[in-house]
């Protein structure tokens, strides 16, 4: 009977480690990005993995138009007062599903994009390339600040009812987690590779 029990209870050990492993593969990483100078500007590169629950996969299959959110902000650290903030961009992109042709679209900034499956989609979503993020006369070159960047799902862009849902469902809360660096205007960034 006891090796019964303990046979069993390894059984639920192991469905409880499958599950929280897929659950936890759902959301939004940071896989690279970077800050290249053009210029006089700071432009970023970036990519987000994206993996949605089924029932945000399922909504946007049934005509729900989802918006993620791009943050990025430098700060500078300063003992005697607040600390400054010279750079705060954001970027939404939209992505949504046309029944006629089957296609998912994605827009984002003026452009436009089609892709034929969810994971193209969200790779799509995914890719940020050349955001102008800082413009020179923005940052003292002689200065360390901090870069923060990450990918949200607004919730506020949804239709009322689905804002209503979303806020007692976890599966509808996706985010990246906040990624900071040393940002050094006369030196390499590397924010994540």
């Amino acid at each position: 009977m006891t090796q019964c029990i303990k046979q069993f209870t390894l059984c639920i050990l192991m469905l409880l480690s499958l599950f929280s492993a897929s659950v936890s593969a759902e959301g939004i990483k940071l896989k690279s990005a970077d800050l290249e100078r053009a210029d006089s500007d700071w432009l970023l590169n970036a990519t987000f993995q994206i993996e949605l629950t089924p029932g945000l996969e399922d909504a946007v299959q049934k005509g729900v138009v989802l918006f993620f959110q791009t943050e990025f902000d430098l700060t500078r650290s300063r003992w005697y007062w607040f600390d400054e903030k010279p750079v705060l961009a954001q970027r939404l992109t939209r992505l949504s599903y046309q029944p006629m042709t089957q296609q998912y679209r994605i827009a984002s900034e003026g452009f436009t994009f089609s892709a034929k499956t969810m994971f193209e989609a969200l790779q799509a979503v995914g890719s940020i390339g050349g955001w102008k993020v800082i413009d020179s006369n923005q940052v003292d070159q002689s200065k360390s600040y901090t870069a923060a960047l990450r990918m949200t799902l607004d919730l506020s862009k949804l239709p009322k009812p689905f804002q209503v849902n979303a806020l007692n469902n976890r599966d509808w809360n996706v985010t990246s987690d906040w990624v900071r660096i040393t940002f050094l205007p006369n030196g390499p960034n590397l924010i994540k590779r």
